[in-house]
């Protein structure tokens, strides 16, 4: 045995790794009692149903609390709200197994309620970022095949061009229009179709930028979100109690937000504090005065909270979450140290994977390895996959991340070559991001190799910039890279060729990109440039703009 093998050999107990084949095992068990179920004709929403608390307990435990209005659900009352409003979608609008509902509203005490009602009567729920443009909405209401609109009434505009039918979801004090509101409140128990929808049935298309680039909508399947949830309440219960408070200001048009606060917690009989965005100052105050005990949350925030003067009482936090991007070992760090009884759990997930793969359970695991983002969950294997040779890599050498398990979508919708590209004929799927284990078993993401670029949680795709800015009759050529940034992690910097003697300006270039996107992809910074580096191939040569970009913020320091 050599040298090598015998370093892999002596990881192999502790980290997961088979050195046989290459693949990475979680450590962690579900537990007796626990399994994913595997009952076919089983749907997402009988599912979390069927975990809602006793029916004694259920008329008095609360589910939601509207942090803004103060208004508040039982679980008894959620799940009557459920029921009735599935009722209404399929005797009053037609809504049958397999229709695409497009909801386009931002988190409110209705979403978790319009999400199960639809998955009740057999529909696929599709998503959609309140801040997209009308443009970008009818490119998806068109690509999922929508045949009903769900839509807050001051977003309804952008719904124009689309023709769908909509429900609103509450009724303006001026209009007259069918809300969602108005169906739950007259439409009493009737009778529901037998939907006969099996675990294998497409429950959500939630639209991703991918590991290839443009946007695309993930398959998820019943099967996919029940397993997720499974995992969800065996980690709640491993780390909290069920009288914890959650905070939620997470989107739930986002598999994050929906995973956890839309569909997961309501099986873990927990109370969620619902915020209609992301707020710091907001969210201080529903700490204080809620008594929230956990928040998952995403980087921004946390460096928010390292950055906080006081003012508040947040001593009854207990865990604060961190998802979306990897947290930096000196913001742990810096965390820990302000908050010395909050135990920070970073993990690692996307749309792809129905937003799991790695999470700290222990907090003092996690302490132990701070620039860590979690170990394998139960039901979840990997590989590290060096991207040149094909060769799976044991502990401490990097590559690709690919994870299988029944948490990996089915696919992207109507797009086979994507699909083809992501998942490989073992199941396998290719995250596009490099990455390595350590001798426990712990995830670390080194860097991105697909080329998205991470601000404020969202996934922005530079092509998709780079099409639009092609587009302007003063352009050239164009690229766009991430730029560093301490409050969004990464912003889009735009390099642009202009034609000769034209006097475009930075500002002119920002306001152009911006008219066209959602606010969360607009071009920050944008560089003049003679040339656009690229490969022999055709390939933008974006490592070296990065570097150049990096000497342009070094310049300006």
């Amino acid at each position: 045995m050599t040298s090598e093998e015998q370093l892999q050999s002596s990881h192999t107990n502790t980290s997961g790794f088979d050195s046989r084949t290459g693949i990475y095992h979680s450590l962690l068990q579900l537990g007796d009692n626990r399994n994913i179920p595997t009952t076919p004709y089983l749907d997402t929403a009988t599912f979390v149903l069927s975990q809602f608390p006793q029916r004694d307990q259920a008329e008095s435990k609360l589910a939601l609390i509207d942090s803004v209005t103060n208004k508040r659900l039982t679980y008894s009352q959620l799940q009557r709200s459920i029921y009735s409003l599935a009722a209404g979608l399929h005797h009053g609008l037609g809504v049958c197994k397999g229709d695409v509902v497009f909801v386009l509203s931002p988190n409110s005490i209705l979403y978790p309620t319009i999400c199960l009602a639809i998955f009740l009567v057999g529909g696929v729920l599709t998503t959609a970022n309140p801040l997209n443009t009308e443009s970008e909405i009818t490119k998806q209401v068109l690509d999922s095949g929508a045949k009903l609109a769900i839509a807050d009434p001051r977003e309804v505009h952008k719904l124009a061009s689309t023709k769908l039918p909509v429900l609103l979801t509450y009724r303006p004090s001026s209009g007259d229009e069918l809300s969602v509101e108005e169906l739950i409140d007259n439409c009493g128990p009737m009778e529901l179709p037998e939907t006969q929808s099996t675990q294998s049935d497409t429950a959500a298309i939630l639209y991703s930028s991918g590991t290839t680039g443009v946007s695309k909508g993930v398959i998820l399947t019943h099967a996919n979100i029940i397993s997720v949830m499974t995992l969800l309440k065996w980690s709640v219960d491993n780390t909290s109690a069920n009288n914890d408070v959650f905070l939620c200001f997470i989107p739930m048009f986002h598999i994050y937000g929906l995973a956890f606060f839309g569909l997961g917690l309501f099986c873990c009989g927990t109370t969620t504090v619902l915020m209609q965005r992301y707020d710091f100052q907001a969210m201080l105050e529903a700490i204080h005065t809620h008594k929230v005990n956990n928040i998952p949350a995403v980087p921004p925030v946390i460096l928010n909270l390292v950055k906080y003067k006081g003012g508040y009482d947040l001593s009854s936090l207990r865990r604060v979450g961190s998802g979306a991007a990897p947290l930096s070992k000196e913001l742990v760090d810096a965390f820990r140290l302000k908050f010395p009884w909050v135990a920070l759990r970073p993990g690692y997930g996307l749309t792809e994977s129905c937003g799991a793969a790695t999470l700290f359970i222990s907090n003092e695991e996690a302490k132990s390895h701070p620039a860590a983002s979690g170990t394998l969950l139960p039901t979840f294997c990997a590989k590290v996959v060096d991207y040149e040779t094909g060769i799976a890599m044991p502990p401490y050498r990097e590559g690709e991340l690919w994870l299988n398990g029944p948490a990996v979508m089915k696919g992207y919708l109507g797009n086979e070559a994507a699909t083809a590209a992501t998942i490989d004929s073992d199941g396998w799927l290719r995250t596009g991001d490099l990455c390595y284990f350590d001798k426990d078993g712990c995830l670390y993401i080194v860097d991105r190799i697909k080329e998205l670029i991470k601000h404020n949680g969202y996934q922005v795709a530079p092509a998709e910039l780079e099409a639009i800015l092609l587009t302007h009759p003063h352009i050239l050529d164009a690229a766009v890279i991430p730029l560093e940034d301490e409050e969004a992690g990464e912003i889009p910097m735009a390099y642009v060729v202009r034609e000769a003697e034209s006097q475009l300006g930075e500002d002119q270039v920002i306001q152009f990109v911006a008219s066209q996107v959602a606010p969360f992809k607009k071009v920050k910074k944008v560089s003049f440039i003679n040339v656009i580096p690229k490969s022999a191939a055709g390939k933008i040569l974006r490592k070296d703009l990065v570097a150049q970009s990096r000497r342009y913020v070094k310049s300006k320091l």
